[in-house]
């Protein structure tokens, strides 16, 4: 009885002939994704007339294309303004969005739904049909070349605000109800009763919304001008002007490389937060 009991023990932790198969196509995926990245940490680390080479290790070593970027452009304060754009933007979109989505998902008022179509309705428009009247806007407001200026068109997100209607509609009702009745006012119910059970929808946005800001680049080209107002993705793409010597291209796989990182540092940081959050967004 234990010989076929051990028998049947180890042919159930054999692995299948699917599982196998679906173990190799998720490597061969995870490679595919991984090798762009190390290909571009090895060029930063090339000189410049080894860009080219078809070897990933690098024959020469160098960190001097890092001592280039920092001392041919004012690559410190490229990081420091898309941290601050970022980072407000972030902040700005997790509560303005929150308290939009509160007010929709627990209260009544005439004209609720043809708000909330409305606000769905601008995820259907291409941001590129949004640039002109931005620009214009900003024209008239005088905010090019200001850090309100490439801050304004992100401070909401409609589908930040979809998102959060969707997880505040599944806080109890009677937790809110209770809170009333103990005299606590809407704000303070937001704040510390809602909040606080949607908060891995709340991670997930802040996330996204980061991320998204960190790597925008059509807004940013189009309303700052001078060199100490650009942000990473920007500022990098001046490079491809110096191509015709293959430094440009070492430049710009270096200045990718050195702005990859907060964003592995925030993966690293909140990972559980994303895929939480990505999972009950999936769920929804």
């Amino acid at each position: 009885m234990s010989i076929s009991a051990a028998e049947g023990s180890s042919r159930l932790r054999r692995p299948s002939i699917s599982s196998i198969l679906l173990y190799v196509v998720l490597g061969l995926g995870a490679v595919g994704m991984v090798f762009p990245f190390v290909w571009m940490v090895a060029t930063s680390l090339k000189l410049p007339k080894d860009v080219f080479s078809l070897q990933l290790v690098p024959p020469t070593a160098t960190l001097g294309n890092y001592a280039i970027l920092f001392a041919k452009s004012p690559f410190a304060d490229w990081i420091l303004n898309s941290i601050i754009v970022a980072c407000i933007t972030t902040v700005s979109v997790a509560l303005f969005d929150t308290v939009a989505g509160y007010i929709l998902a627990r209260f009544t008022f005439h004209g609720k739904k043809l708000i909330f179509i409305a606000i769905l309705s601008t995820m259907m428009v291409p941001t590129e049909m949004l640039i002109i009247p931005w620009y214009m806007a900003s024209v008239q407001l005088e905010w090019v070349d200001t850090y309100t200026g490439i801050l304004f068109p992100g401070l909401m997100s409609a589908f930040g605000i979809f998102l959060m209607k969707q997880f505040m509609e599944q806080v109890p009702q009677e937790l809110l109800d209770a809170a009333r009745v103990d005299g606590m006012n809407e704000w303070s119910i937001m704040l510390r009763i809602a909040v606080p059970l949607v908060r891995p929808a709340l991670a997930t946005l802040s996330i996204l919304t980061f991320l998204s800001s960190w790597n925008a680049f059509i807004w940013p080209l189009i309303v700052t001008q001078s060199p100490e107002h650009l942000t990473i993705p920007v500022g990098i793409s001046f490079f491809s002007s110096e191509q015709k010597d293959s430094s440009g291209w070492a430049l710009i796989m270096t200045g990718a490389t050195v702005s990859v990182l907060p964003l592995i540092i925030v993966f690293l940081l909140f990972q559980k937060h994303i895929i939480r959050g990505i999972a009950l967004t999936g769920l929804k």
